[in-house]
């Protein structure tokens, strides 16, 4: 069979089969205008809960100053090279100390993109002879990640210490004859559920188990802690945390990510992690304009503080009529509703068109069959009065879809 043959039959699996009547609305939409919590969706004005823009960093003034200053400073191709050979800089040598004083690790490296640093970090830590033992609903980097490993790996059951022990007692026993050691993933804050890893009862197993822990906290760094500094800081489990990810694609509202530890690992990873490696370093806009965000995510805490508002009465809100929310203990904000995929197509055109709301929807087999998620992201930067006006329209869409409305799409679309 010709490759090119194979791949129009199947359009690249269970999301990409559903490309030719979702493309530019169920996926690759077109949010247009300021980043804000009210953007321009198809020619019309909606409310957007789909944007990790947690402390509203994205257009903050100084942000927007300081990005604008590099980039007339310095242009976007500053520096060349990758960080080993030409490209690095006092500037990002100081935001990777920062960083690491921040999470409460020695040492941090910057990582040009979040999701192909974290597979990076995987690949680089562990060797064939070594076994990984991660959370069954870890994030795609994570399972990108294992997946490049030659060795054994081991999947526990969701936040079940139970089920982790037991791994770990098959990982025992195999890196004793194998000589090699162990590495358990799991994530600060699972992005689909909002549900915090359980990261204090993973760490007090190695009373019985030896093993390092990596920590994902892409959506825990800047929301949860005293500080911010993440989810091992708000489980007050730092020190248990063996190497910490961070993103700043989140809180930071920029692009890129970094990896924090101990002065010995990070330059381990400095010169072995393949995506960094043969990259060309973070451009300096880039930099000088994360410098200002990180500043800002300290110094101004009442940003954190109106963020949890919002979540708080989100999230409240949504309890108090009736919605199942899943055990998020965190601002990510899952809404999971009974349906089959033509309903929840049917139900996200209504809330669109209708109520000009925009938030992301997820379907299996991101989750299981039966079921429909509406994802919300709250941010610094929203209103009370988004959150009624949401809740208002939660509730209509809710009483339609029991009495079984969104069974027929075409009526849909004559309302609309």
């Amino acid at each position: 069979m010709d490759l090119f043959d194979k791949i129009s039959k199947t359009m690249g699996g269970p999301i990409g089969q559903h490309q030719q009547w979702s493309h530019g609305y169920f996926s690759f939409p077109r949010l247009e205008g300021e980043i804000a919590p009210h953007m321009m969706f198809q020619g019309e004005e909606h409310l957007v809960w789909s944007l990790n823009n947690y402390l509203g960093l994205a257009n903050h003034p100084e942000v927007r100053k300081a990005d604008a200053q590099a980039a007339a400073d310095f242009g976007m191709a500053y520096p060349m090279g990758a960080r080993m050979m030409s490209g690095n800089t006092r500037h990002h040598e100081e935001l990777e100390q920062d960083l690491a004083d921040f999470v409460g690790k020695e040492s941090a490296f910057l990582l040009n993109y979040g999701y192909q640093g974290m597979v990076s970090i995987i690949d680089a830590l562990v060797d064939r002879n070594d076994v990984i033992v991660y959370d069954g609903e870890s994030h795609a980097c994570i399972i990108d990640g294992v997946r490049l490993h030659m060795g054994k790996r081991f999947v526990y059951q969701h936040n079940d210490i139970d089920s982790c022990a037991k791994q770990l007692e098959r990982a025992t026993k195999l890196v004793e004859q194998s000589g090699g050691a162990i590495l358990v993933i799991t994530e600060g804050v699972f992005g689909m559920s909002g549900a915090q890893g359980k990261l204090k009862e993973i760490i007090a197993l190695k009373d019985k188990f030896k093993f390092r822990l990596l920590i994902d906290d892409a959506h825990g760094f800047g929301t949860l802690g005293a500080t911010g500094a993440g989810a091992h800081e708000a489980q007050d489990c730092i020190d248990g945390v063996d190497v910490y990810f961070g993103t700043f694609a989140k809180s930071m509202a920029g692009i890129g990510g970094f990896v924090a530890s101990n002065q010995t690992i990070i330059n381990y990873l400095r010169y072995n992690m393949r995506s960094q490696t043969f990259a060309k370093a973070l451009p300096m806009p880039m930099v000088l304009g994360l410098k200002k965000r990180f500043e800002l995510l300290k110094s101004q805490p009442e940003l954190r503080e109106k963020l949890w508002t919002i979540a708080r009465a989100l999230q409240g809100g949504l309890k108090d009529h009736g919605f199942d929310i899943g055990i998020t203990n965190s601002v990510v904000t899952p809404v999971f509703l009974k349906g089959d995929l033509h309903e929840a197509t049917s139900l996200t055109m209504d809330l669109r068109k209708r109520f000009h709301i925009f938030c992301s929807i997820v379907v299996y087999p991101v989750i299981p069959k039966g079921l429909i998620e509406l994802r919300l992201i709250p941010t610094a930067v929203h209103t009370l009065e988004d959150v009624q006006r949401t809740l208002d329209a939660f509730s209509d869409i809710s009483e339609k879809l029991k009495a079984g409305h969104y069974k027929a799409k075409e009526e849909i679309l004559a309302e609309a």
